[in-house]
């Protein structure tokens, strides 16, 4: 009981550590499809406001607070690029609650 009681909370520790880097690798899957969304709006609409609402829309509730920068040049054929950027604070107090800085990109050729 004495060793269950000294090695429990190492292995809560770990448990949460792990279930903390799950939610920061699910974090940068979302940001990348919202990248991916942002990209085949820019190459398909010359309006790159809605791309930039394209990526907010698929982040849900965190695009409001995402940066979004699309580069859309105006020739066919030509790559546009949507960057977003994302702060991510770790949740569990264990860790300090630092904040990451997490990042996608995504190029699409322009199509119209």
């Amino acid at each position: 009981m004495v060793e269950f009681a000294l090695v429990l909370p190492l292995v809560l520790i770990v448990l949460l550590g792990i279930v903390e880097v799950a939610v920061v690798a699910r974090s940068e899957i979302q940001l990348i499809h919202a990248a991916r969304e942002g990209a085949r709006e820019a190459a398909a609409s010359p309006d790159t406001s809605r791309s930039a609402a394209a990526v907010r829309a698929a982040l849900g509730d965190a695009g409001h607070r995402a940066r979004v920068s699309v580069r859309r040049p105006a020739q066919v054929g030509e790559k546009a690029t949507v960057r977003v950027s994302l702060r991510h604070t770790i949740a569990a107090p264990l860790f300090g609650g630092f904040t990451l800085d997490l990042e996608a990109q995504s190029t699409m050729r322009v199509e119209r």
